[in-house]
């Protein structure tokens, strides 16, 4: 396998380690440019390095050298040609690109000929005739962009107010750390990312026909980051705005957005019992640095959005389930839940006034459970005492410390 110079990613290497050489193929999916080649060529490396007579067949979908594998049978043709030995190992970058990819990788599973990792950038890989053909025979490993430490150690930054302001303005795609530090070449970058996405991942997968439309729906998304609305209010404003498109169809766009990985749908859920609320809900962008680069307005304008994003990306990245609470008649900005256990998060920009800390430390008092509950902010000093054991944190904290 050729060499590839990168910087590890512990987080994904410790996810996938305990699933190597067993009987499941490890899929990584994750939005397009989030690192997921990468986290692969770390996990090849980690192989050879246990096992040096292990035999690693890599196949990256978007190199020509392998343009003629197209469907099932080039693709289980390929690898037969290539194994060897008693150790082999398939690693196929952007499989969704292979034609009934599922039939081949079935039946090199069933014949135990190779241990299988594949990445894909679209959600419908684990739909469909995927999940037919290889229920309970897979395991999925989300590849997110870079969390703050994550950021800090790629450019080879300490904790400070500098390198967080840098983070949520950049966001944590890897390459950028590859591009000079200048706004106007990170956005380009960036935006030629959100374009790809969108016509790869999005229109082509999906049959998009209404492109201006889909650039039309992620502006307001970027817009409304963190807002609580529904379909019906997209499709309202839209009319206000002499744009007509029905619920369903603003419906199946935002789902092929979610599918690209582009965003995140966080639904409304009441607290005590977790009933799922039909209507409203909140948007959050996978990297919030496309989203800068598709408003282009100094981050102080929308920092308290940028706070959210970057909250929800970090529960994200340590595997919480996220919802947006609802008790007693008041909002719940996050509620996190990992096996089997909660945290409860809101998030402000500043304590500035008693109404604020009322409501801040109120929404989370209100809940009558023993789970942590923190309010995030970017005071430089807490406001007050603890407000019936709730934790206020600076946001720089609250994504380097443990919870």
């Amino acid at each position: 396998m050729e060499r590839y110079d990168y910087i590890p990613r512990p987080l994904y290497m410790e996810k996938v380690k305990p699933y190597i050489n067993k009987d499941l193929i490890k899929v990584f999916l994750g939005q397009r440019r989030v690192g997921k080649s990468y986290v692969m060529r770390q996990v090849a490396d980690e192989i050879q390095k246990d096992n040096v007579t292990a035999n690693i067949i890599y196949i990256d979908k978007e190199r020509l050298e392998f343009s003629d594998i197209i469907d099932e049978k080039t693709l289980y043709q390929f690898v037969c040609e290539h194994l060897c030995g008693q150790s082999n190992y398939l690693f196929i970058d952007e499989v969704q690109e292979i034609k009934n990819f599922q039939l081949a990788l079935r039946s090199l599973l069933n014949e135990r000929k190779c241990d299988i990792y594949c990445s894909g950038s679209n959600a419908f890989i684990l739909s469909g005739e995927l999940s037919t053909y290889l229920s309970g025979r897979s395991i999925s490993i989300h590849v997110h962009a870079l969390n703050y430490m994550e950021y800090l150690q790629f450019y080879h930054m300490e904790p400070s107010r500098d390198s967080l302001r840098s983070f949520l303005l950049r966001g944590g795609m890897p390459y950028l750390v590859n591009l000079p530090d200048r706004r106007e070449v990170i956005f380009e970058y960036l935006r030629s990312v959100y374009s790809t996405i969108l016509l790869k991942d999005v229109v082509a997968h999906q049959s998009i026909r209404d492109v201006p439309f889909l650039e039309d729906l992620c502006q307001f998304l970027a817009d409304n980051v963190g807002s609580l609305f529904s379909v019906k209010n997209i499709s309202d404003y839209l009319k206000s705005q002499h744009i007509s498109k029905s619920v369903s169809t603003i419906q199946n766009y935002l789902q092929a957005l979610a599918d690209a990985f582009l965003i995140y749908k966080v639904p409304r859920a009441e607290v005590q019992g977790m009933r799922i609320f039909e209507i409203g809900e909140k948007y959050y962008f996978e990297d919030f640095g496309i989203r800068n680069a598709l408003r282009q307005i100094d981050i102080q304008v929308d920092i308290s959005k940028l706070m959210e994003n970057a909250v929800y990306a970090e529960l994200q990245s340590r595997g919480y389930q996220v919802y947006v609470g609802r008790t007693q008649e008041k909002e719940v900005d996050f509620v996190a839940i990992r096996n089997g256990e909660r945290v409860y998060v809101q998030v402000t920009y500043l304590l500035n006034s008693e109404k604020t800390i009322e409501r801040e430390f109120g929404n989370l008092a209100s809940i009558k459970d023993n789970y942590p509950k923190y309010v995030v902010s970017m005071d430089e000093y807490p406001v007050s005492q603890p407000y019936q054991g709730i934790v206020q944190l600076h946001l720089q904290d609250f994504l380097t410390k443990s919870l």
